[in-house]
């Protein structure tokens, strides 16, 4: 009965990226049918931040090819999203599980080379708090 956990795990993974997809339903779906609400706090958790942290690579990377003539963002873009982060700082990161800006919000801390083991701890916190509360929020309704 591993598949379950996979699948969300994988939910999770892709929606963390920049592709638009959501794990909730998932994670909803499975708690429904019973599965172990730890072991699905744990897998949407660790799929969505392994996710984040191919974002904040990617973000860590893509600065190599800023001058290349096919680079998606254009300077001022880049400046933007930096003065924005700059901010509010690393801690914003703990939103990083918002739709919309959460994505984004981790790529460009790879590019602003926050370090690591800090993006990786607020991001993990910010994650695991939103699906413990999706999961508690689900048991107390249903």
């Amino acid at each position: 009965m591993l598949i379950p956990y996979l699948s969300l795990f994988a939910s999770g993974f892709v929606a963390a990226t920049l592709l638009p997809a959501s794990s909730e339903l998932v994670l909803l779906a499975l708690q429904q049918q019973g599965y172990a609400v730890f072991g699905l706090w744990l897998a949407a958790t660790s799929g969505n931040t392994l996710g984040s942290c191919v974002n904040w690579y990617l973000g860590k990377e893509l600065l190599r090819f800023q001058h290349k003539r096919w680079f998606p963002v254009s300077p001022a873009q880049l400046a933007k999203a930096e003065t924005q982060f700059k901010r509010y700082g690393s801690w914003s990161l703990l939103l990083a599980w918002l739709p919309i800006v959460g994505d984004p919000l981790t790529l460009v801390a790879g590019t602003l080379r926050v370090r690591f083991s800090l993006f990786l701890l607020l991001v993990t916190l910010g994650k695991g708090a939103r699906y413990a509360l999706l999961l508690f929020l689900a048991a107390q309704l249903g």
